[in-house]
């Protein structure tokens, strides 16, 4: 199984990932290890992606997803994955992949934007995450609001009430 938390930047998703991949034993990746240098770079200057921009990046994310399905191994990943389309491309009908949409006001993402340091996303582009925000219909909804280990039980409530086999380590029950 893969578990991609998504949702705008500012609203936790590699806290929440890291703790998650922790609590279940297994692999964890964040996106912005698969972003091209001209994104960053893109990004830096306060400029939003386009979906020319994101093609290479959502496509490295789709091949390390089919490496992990591949070996049967469970990892979590983070990505925004803000549209129906993007995750079309991260996710194929059928797969063991769950996306978990970690919701948050803008007020909360600017707050949180403003104290991170040393993060290439610039804070002025908070506004387009979420105009581009599409929220998923298909995904276990959090509350983001709530400290990041709140979050992770809660993640791990929802996989246990859909089936997910457990994970070596993890504590699913």
């Amino acid at each position: 199984m893969v578990v991609v938390i998504m949702g705008v930047s500012g609203s936790g998703k590699t806290t929440v990932g890291q703790l998650l991949a922790e609590r279940l034993g297994c692999g964890y990746a964040d996106a912005d290890i698969f972003h091209p240098p001209a994104n960053i770079e893109k990004m830096s200057r306060g400029e939003p992606l386009d979906d020319a921009d994101r093609a290479p990046w959502l496509q490295a994310m789709r091949t390390a997803i089919e490496a992990s399905l591949a070996t049967g191994k469970p990892h979590v990943f983070s990505c925004s994955a803000l549209r129906e389309r993007y995750r079309a491309v991260l996710a194929k009908p059928g797969e063991d992949v769950v996306f978990v949409h970690l919701d948050v006001s803008y007020g909360t993402v600017i707050r949180r934007l403003a104290q991170r340091k040393g993060h290439f996303f610039d804070p002025r582009l908070a506004r387009s995450q979420f105009d581009t925000l599409e929220p998923p219909s298909n995904a276990i909804v959090v509350d983001a609001e709530q400290p990041p280990e709140a979050i992770v039980e809660r993640i791990l409530g929802e996989l246990a009430r859909r089936g997910k086999p457990a994970f070596p380590g993890n504590q699913l029950g």
